[in-house]
């Protein structure tokens, strides 16, 4: 057999692997508390898993889609509204998503030919990359490095590279970095966008997972987004619908009318009864998400605080729901220490060199434990000597 070269660019999927290794070690007859994968534990409340549940029981939902329901359109343009004051038509201005993993795959071939340019942050989500790439795509990586607070610099990207690029991907709350962009960014950003005729996508899975009393907003508020750009926004985190697979792309009519007509080959749309859940998430009462917020917070606090108490020293992230660590010394490789860590301590987190270049040295922490299971993790760590170089 013979297959595409273009699976040479990719290797089994990094949370794939841990999620190997992991069970290797509960064979084993171990423990292991798993940090690594960002999948909530927080369930849906009770008036979407009700809302999910009613719709299932109904025959007539099982037929084919095709487009988003009049009552989804009409509840993210509300949502967008009430939540970040941006003016959405919902026929030309967004479409749904399987998720955001799902637009994050297949955008890049609506922009992007082989050979051509398309800029990623670095460190970044694999599917940042991995999505132009799929579509043949050379990449250009975007460095948010520490000195600049995680933020990408757009003034170091050099003018042959600008002039190049068709496509470039942001994302803030960050993943993984956990960095907030300033409003100064932003307005960068769309007048980069526009001087070098770059479209821009905007990741926003994380605005609602922003701590201790501090808020953001959307791309789209920014005068000018809409002419260069879109934003994919998610109700994984946000709502724990995770499974559901529930996004959205909003923004410039001429890329979300290429998403759709690419989608049109490719999916029959989503699923009538997750359709509802999604409006119920949308329209209904919003404590959830003050409560997951706050649990998530919390959990990092138990985390952060207990990890900083034994010796390894991590600021605690400002968003999104997880933690961006430097590797404790003496290691130098991050897959070595998460090996290291998994073996010995019974945790399991992800290596950042998963995330790009500039991701060795690092590890991503995912908050999608209870917090006596942060506990656990932490005194298991003070207790295997990985830390004192034992």
């Amino acid at each position: 057999m013979q297959f595409a070269k273009r699976m040479e660019r990719f290797g089994t999927g990094i949370f794939s692997v841990m999620a190997d290794l992991k069970k290797k070690e509960i064979a084993a007859g171990k423990k292991v508390v798993d940090l690594s994968v960002g999948t909530p534990n927080i369930p849906p409340a009770k008036h979407i898993i009700d809302a999910l549940t009613q719709s299932a029981a109904d025959p007539k939902n099982y037929i084919y889609a095709l487009n988003d329901t009049q009552e989804l359109q009409q509840a993210v343009q509300l949502w967008y509204r009430r939540r970040y004051g941006v003016e959405i038509d919902p026929e030309t201005e967004m479409t749904s998503l399987l998720g955001s993993q799902d637009g994050l795959s297949h955008i890049a071939l609506t922009v992007a030919d082989r050979g051509d340019l398309v800029l990623v942050p670095d460190p970044g989500y694999p599917i940042f990359a991995d999505g132009p790439a799929l579509a043949g795509a050379e990449l250009y990586y975007m460095p948010q490095k520490q000195e600049n607070d995680g933020i990408i610099d757009l003034a170091a990207i050099p003018e042959e590279v600008a002039r190049r690029a068709k496509f470039m991907v942001v994302s803030y709350p960050n993943n993984p970095v956990t960095s907030l962009a300033p409003d100064s960014f932003y307005r960068e950003l769309v007048a980069f966008a526009k001087k070098y005729g770059i479209i821009v996508l905007h990741d926003n899975a994380y605005s609602e997972l922003v701590f201790d009393g501090a808020t953001c907003g959307s791309f789209l508020q920014y005068e000018g987004a809409k002419d260069v750009g879109v934003e994919f926004n998610s109700l994984s985190k946000t709502y724990g619908l995770a499974g559901a697979r529930i996004g959205f792309a909003l923004g410039n009519r001429d890329v979300i009318a290429m998403l759709k007509s690419l989608k049109s080959n490719l999916d029959y749309g989503m699923f009538l009864p997750v359709q509802k859940a999604a409006v119920a998430a949308l329209t209904g009462p919003q404590d959830c998400v003050a409560s997951t917020r706050l649990a998530y917070q919390n959990r990092r606090d138990v985390l952060v605080e207990g990890l900083n108490r034994i010796g390894w020293k991590i600021e605690k992230p400002k968003a999104t729901m997880f933690v961006w660590a430097k590797i404790p010394e003496p290691y130098t490789s991050s897959e070595t220490f998460t090996l290291d860590l998994l073996k010995r301590a019974g945790v399991l987190v992800t290596p950042g060199s998963a995330f790009g270049p500039s991701g060795e040295g690092y590890v991503r922490i995912a908050l999608v434990q209870e917090e006596a299971e942060m506990l656990w993790s932490v005194k298991s760590i003070d207790e295997s000597g990985i830390l004192k170089g034992a």
